[in-house]
């Protein structure tokens, strides 16, 4: 497995195992296997494992990674994240924390990120303005201080000009998340008439020493072969997926599986530290490992996916 800078941290593995696969967010999985993909995952290279108190019902993904850890004897990273939309009182940073550490079993996070949506001026639901996002950073910095994070970080999906400007602030985070897919699909999008600029965002947490971790490598399921999941009435995957044809084609003609090569891309990506899995199983990893040890994409074979 490649190791990449990940700045105060040190160095990551080039994936990262994501906790919404075995939360249970991305299709049906059982405990059983979730743990066992943990392990897979972990003998396989991948040094770190990002959760959330949301992916899954009941905490799922952090009562998995507890449970996986507790037999394992090695190092991993851990993160998780809190959400803290307007009027959320800050306290509830440190509360979600020390929740979360009780339930994977440990005394710090590696990187504890917010999981809420940075708005410009206009008021948008579960959203958080900017004076609550500098309130968030400080209470971040605190926890850093004490030694309960080791850094922090923000899920840069917001108003793209708000999550520049933050890229750039002070306090200013260790880590963005930020959507790295071949055909830029956000899957979910809040700000009307405001294009996503991603690459941007990529671009400025480059210049600002902000490590990018990349998300929905494979939007959501749009970027693979089926959608083997059931989604709800209006969930953008599906209209995601039937725009994503050309992007199959391309990878059948290349020989490969399309959620190979939507990995392969987001790997290839300049400037990305890692790329979190959406997995939810042993089988779903293989896959991705295949396109970690396939290495990075040609100059033409980037060009041509992007073309699309």
């Amino acid at each position: 497995m490649e190791l990449r800078n990940f700045g105060r941290l040190g160095q990551i593995s080039a994936l990262t195992l994501g906790g919404g696969g075995i939360g249970g967010v991305w299709g049906t999985t059982d405990r059983r296997e979730a743990v066992a993909t943990v392990h897979a995952a972990l003998d396989a290279g991948i040094t770190m494992l990002d959760l959330a108190p949301g992916y899954g019902a009941d905490f799922e993904s952090e009562r998995v990674a507890g449970e996986a850890l507790g037999t394992f004897g090695g190092d991993v990273m851990i993160t998780s994240k809190v959400g803290l939309p307007d009027r959320a009182p800050v306290a509830r940073i440190r509360q979600s924390l020390t929740a979360s550490l009780d339930r994977i079993g440990r005394d710090h996070l590696d990187v504890f990120l917010l999981h809420t949506q940075i708005r410009a001026s206009t008021p948008v639901p579960e959203t958080i303005d900017w004076h609550g996002y500098h309130e968030a950073a400080a209470e971040f910095e605190r926890l850093r201080d004490e030694g309960l994070i080791r850094a922090w970080g923000i899920t840069a999906v917001g108003h793209p000009d708000r999550v520049i400007a933050a890229l750039g602030d002070t306090p200013r985070p260790d880590a963005a998340q930020v959507v790295v897919n071949a055909l830029d699909l956000n899957g979910w999008w809040y700000f009307d008439g405001v294009r996503p600029k991603s690459d941007d965002i990529v671009r400025s947490a480059n210049e600002h020493g902000v490590q990018v971790m990349g998300i929905r490598a494979v939007a959501a399921g749009a970027l693979t072969s089926t959608i083997d999941r059931t989604t709800e009435a209006g969930d953008p995957v599906a209209a995601d997926f039937a725009r994503a044809e050309p992007f199959r084609k391309l990878a059948a003609e290349w020989g490969t599986s399309p959620a190979v090569l939507a990995h392969r891309y987001a790997l290839s990506v300049p400037g990305v530290s890692t790329v979190i899995l959406g997995v939810k199983n042993r089988a779903e990893l293989v896959e991705c490992l295949a396109a970690e040890a396939a290495g990075p994409l040609t100059p033409s074979e980037m060009d041509a996916v992007r073309a699309l």
